[in-house]
């Protein structure tokens, strides 16, 4: 006689991997409760675990391109100080030199 394959939902999984880390429940006391291998619940937990990690990720529907146009308008605002400061740089030039033609330095 063969066992259906039973299906669990997110909820009652997530509920299970929750007092299995938060509430110390053994592993398996949890797989008696749920008639299942202990394997099984194991199986979640690291699915829980290594999904941590995006928890914690900033969401960006993007990706990373906001980083890439951050940069790039950054490089063009550099480019136009350097040249708003070498056009100051000629005029306070010219406008000692014309000093010193009036007399003035």
């Amino acid at each position: 006689m063969s066992r259906s394959r039973r299906h669990f939902s997110d909820e009652v999984r997530a509920k299970v991997v929750r007092r299995h880390l938060a509430d110390k429940v053994p592993v398996s006391d949890l797989a008696e409760e749920l008639q299942v291998q202990p394997s099984l619940i194991h199986l979640w937990v690291k699915q829980v675990l290594d999904q941590a990690e995006k928890a914690f990720r900033r969401s960006n529907p993007k990706g990373r391109k906001v980083g890439d146009a951050k940069d790039s308008k950054i490089s063009q605002l550099e480019a136009k100080l350097a040249a708003k400061n070498e056009v100051i740089s000629e005029l306070m030039e010219e406008n000692v030199k014309a000093k010193k033609a009036n007399g003035e330095l």
